[in-house]
């Protein structure tokens, strides 16, 4: 029973892992989403900073990219960037996805699109770093936070993959044929 309950949310998975590369817009979506979640998480980890070079002038987008990307490596390390791009990737597929699922039922239809809200706030403010903590008067919680916030952001990345794996590709109804009962 575990085992095939397992089985079906791991096809629910890949399903909804392919879907953003079944078109051609669908992908530049997915893209798209990706990159500007990921240039927001990576500026706003040091907000002071990126608010100084964008400030003097826009064209300083990719230095200051760089530059925070080579600070977050250092503080965090490759796991801990590891986990931003791939929360970072893992956003730009449940965005996809629950806007394919929008063009398909409609808002009236999609009540099962607010269970990634967790996922993208829970991940996203560890993601983020004391730049949002520090904006809310929790500068030092992410420092005292084991692992530098790692946990969190693996957290919020169960709880986005928890949700594809739910959901599936939008663009097919499943019935759960796996009941309680049997």
């Amino acid at each position: 029973m575990i085992a095939l309950r397992l089985e079906h949310h791991t096809e629910q998975l890949l399903a909804a892992l392919a879907y953003p590369l079944t078109s051609t817009i669908r992908g530049l979506l997915f893209v798209g989403v990706s990159v500007a979640t990921y240039v927001l998480l990576i500026l706003s980890s040091f907000p002071e900073y990126s608010m100084q070079m964008l400030g003097a002038d826009f064209g300083y987008l990719d230095t200051a990219l760089v530059a925070l990307t080579a600070n977050t490596y250092a503080t965090i390390g490759a796991i801990g960037l590891g986990l931003i791009v791939g929360y970072a990737i893992l956003t730009g597929v449940a965005v996809t996805n629950v806007a394919g699922r929008v063009a398909q039922v409609g808002l009236s239809g999609s009540r099962g699109l607010s269970s990634a809200i967790p996922g993208l706030l829970a991940s996203g403010c560890a993601s983020c770093g004391a730049g949002v903590l520090g904006l809310m008067g929790f500068a030092g919680a992410l420092a005292a936070m084991p692992f530098h916030g790692n946990l969190l952001r693996v957290g919020g990345l169960a709880l986005l993959i928890g949700y594809l794996a739910r959901a599936g590709d939008p663009r097919y109804c499943t019935i759960d044929l796996v009941t309680e009962g049997e």
